[in-house]
């Protein structure tokens, strides 16, 4: 069955780059020219997704007015004879069929990705988290775990290594290796200690689920910090022989974090179109005081 379904999981509070997010959700927050949100979307629409159901919470309207139209801003830009502009503009109200429900009470990543159930139906669909944009060198990321699904028919999570201090913040896997980015994933485990870890491959961002997933994460008790965890629902399917491992070729920037804000801006400034060589020549005036 063809993917083109997704789900964003956008519902966190964003605690780790207060005060910035106290206000304006996270996913809000800019890198150059655009919201973290809005590199999500286009990567997703790339690999030929076509709707999108975005998880929210209380406070998180402004995801919902960026992606709709603003009639005085239009009118006005149009006014100034600024074409592309209002082209940029109107275009993120077409972009693809962007649908949203709340989260009402922050239960974790299962329980957001849960709340897209009606959504999904019976179909399978891409999870793309709210905190990680990825900037694919050619192909999106999401795409080559479509890729992955449609080859090998299972469930597919995206993958990346990371160091020992690093994984025991996220997940760890085990794997076997299948051909040169793709893996078989036999298991893993949420929040390691360091005896419990693996492997140094952890999921960063992005997976690819079946309707499987749903009465899983039904019979999934919540965590040791009372959330439901997405990582133990799929570790139900690895045990399964169900899932499958792509490393993704894109750089993952965490958008939860101060520190990948800041590598994000700078990274994605230095090849930006308008700004990048000034900003370079910026960067390089400002390296020389360090």
């Amino acid at each position: 069955m063809k993917v083109t379904k997704a789900v964003i999981p956008a519902a966190g509070l964003g605690t780790r780059v207060l005060p910035a997010s106290k206000a304006v959700p996270k996913e809000m927050l800019p890198i150059v020219d655009k919201p973290a949100i809005q590199y999500i979307v286009e990567e997703a629409v790339a690999a030929g997704i076509t709707d999108i159901l975005v998880i929210t919470s209380r406070g998180k309207s402004l995801i919902e007015d960026h992606f709709d139209h603003a009639p005085e801003l239009e009118q006005k830009l149009l006014a100034n004879e600024k074409q592309d502009l209002y082209d940029t503009v109107v275009s993120l109200a077409h972009i693809c069929n962007i649908q949203y429900v709340r989260q009402k009470e922050t239960k974790g990543l299962g329980h957001a990705v849960w709340c897209a159930k009606s959504f999904v139906g019976d179909e399978p669909f891409a999870v793309l988290y709210g905190d990680d944009v990825i900037i694919p060198p050619s192909r999106p990321a999401i795409g080559e775990m479509i890729a992955a699904y449609e080859e090998y028919g299972k469930c597919v999570v995206g993958i990346k290594r990371v160091s020992l201090k690093q994984i025991t913040k996220y997940c760890t896997l085990g794997v076997k290796k299948i051909s040169d980015h793709i893996y078989d994933v036999y298991d893993m485990i949420e929040k390691p200690t360091p005896d419990e870890v693996i492997s140094d491959f952890a999921i960063l961002g992005r997976c690819l689920l079946t309707s499987d997933i749903f009465d899983l994460l039904e019979k999934t008790p919540p965590s040791r910090n009372g959330e439901i965890q997405l990582t133990d629902a799929m570790r139900v399917l690895a045990r399964r022989g169900n899932m499958m491992g792509v490393e993704y070729s894109g750089t993952r920037y965490d958008m939860g974090n101060k520190l990948g804000i800041l590598q994000a801006t700078v990274e994605v400034g230095l090849s930006h179109p308008e700004i990048g060589s000034d900003f370079r020549d910026y960067l390089k005036e400002i390296a020389k005081s360090l």
